[in-house]
């Protein structure tokens, strides 16, 4: 029982932080998402609506609990993808995107909008960039929490 209600803490947890990281990068940061960092965000915010159920609807919790892990092992997927794109390993399907301010005058937003790359990096630490880490925190929080899911059918 101790495992199921770890691996909901993570299946809250992780998308939580690491969607936290990046509006915070975006909002305080002004790092602006490309495409395909956009495209990592909708499986977090899937994911932490699964484990919100998993709160609530008690008898589909560990069924939830692995469609959560899905979900972030999903966005894992997609970063594994955009990382590559960033370190020129492959192509990617899009080039650049562009991130449009809300204002009064659409044509002077789209005028006016930054155009962020998909295959530049626009922060990295320790040579890892955003895509990277969160490849990395999204596909190793998803195995601990089927880990733990795991463990807990045995117990």
């Amino acid at each position: 029982m101790r495992d199921r209600v770890l691996a909901l803490a993570l299946a809250l947890g992780v998308p939580l932080a690491l969607m936290s990281g990046a509006l915070l990068s975006q909002y305080v940061g002004g790092l602006f998402p490309c495409e395909m960092c956009m495209w990592q965000r909708w499986p977090h915010y899937a994911a932490i609506v699964i484990a919100l159920l998993a709160i609530v609807v008690r008898p589909a919790r560990g069924p939830l609990i692995w469609l959560a892990a899905l979900a972030i092992a999903i966005s894992g997927g997609i970063g594994v993808f955009h990382a590559g794109v960033e370190y020129g390993w492959w192509e990617g399907l899009t080039r650049c995107s562009t991130t449009i301010a809300g204002s009064g005058d659409p044509l002077a937003a789209i005028m006016n909008a930054p155009l962020i790359r998909c295959d530049v990096p626009q922060w990295t630490l320790v040579g890892i960039s955003l895509a990277g880490w969160n490849a990395l925190i999204s596909l190793g929080g998803a195995i601990a929490i089927a880990a733990l899911m795991l463990r807990s059918r045995r117990a």
